[in-house]
């Protein structure tokens, strides 16, 4: 594992990358609660590696923010979202196009100067998480709670934090 420490994203980097993604207005409001993969609804949790594989950083989006943000990218109705919550279950595609926006969050922490790090895994909700990375998901560490409001899908919890 290298020396140099993955930088945690600014706040704005994280709500622009998201309004990049999925084309509508994001509101991002900082000092949310952290997000819980151990809630009820659980949380989808990934895991970002460096180039040894190192833990680097994990990125946990909460229920309702991945099942809006799995139906925001494929320009779905908001409804469907809706489904997901009465459920408490994400659908396999709402699943793969949040494991999409958390893929393409690595570059979030891919500054000059810092390890390269890339997706290693996205956990689905109540999927039983690695020790490595479920020790980390509620520490004391550098980490960023935010709530985040899709125009038109509502509103979810994200925790981004390096290790």
């Amino acid at each position: 594992m290298s020396a140099a420490t993955s930088p945690l994203p600014a706040a704005l980097d994280v709500r622009e990358l998201l309004e990049g993604l999925l084309g509508r207005d994001v509101v991002a409001r900082v000092g949310a609660a952290p997000v819980d993969p151990l809630a009820p609804g659980g949380a989808l949790v990934a895991a970002y590696v460096d180039d040894t594989l190192g833990l680097r950083a994990i990125v946990l989006m909460d229920l309702p923010l991945a099942a809006r943000a799995g139906v925001a990218i494929a320009l779905m109705p908001a409804a469907a979202a809706d489904d997901v919550l009465a459920s408490g279950l994400l659908t396999p595609a709402l699943y793969d196009n949040a494991a999409e926006i958390l893929n393409i969050m690595a570059s979030l922490f891919n500054l000059d100067g810092a390890p390269h790090v890339r997706l290693y895994e996205a956990y689905a909700p109540r999927e039983v998480l690695p020790a490595d990375v479920r020790t980390w998901t509620l520490a004391y560490v550098p980490r960023l709670d935010m709530a985040v409001d899709i125009a038109g899908y509502g509103t979810g919890r994200l925790s981004l934090l390096t290790v």
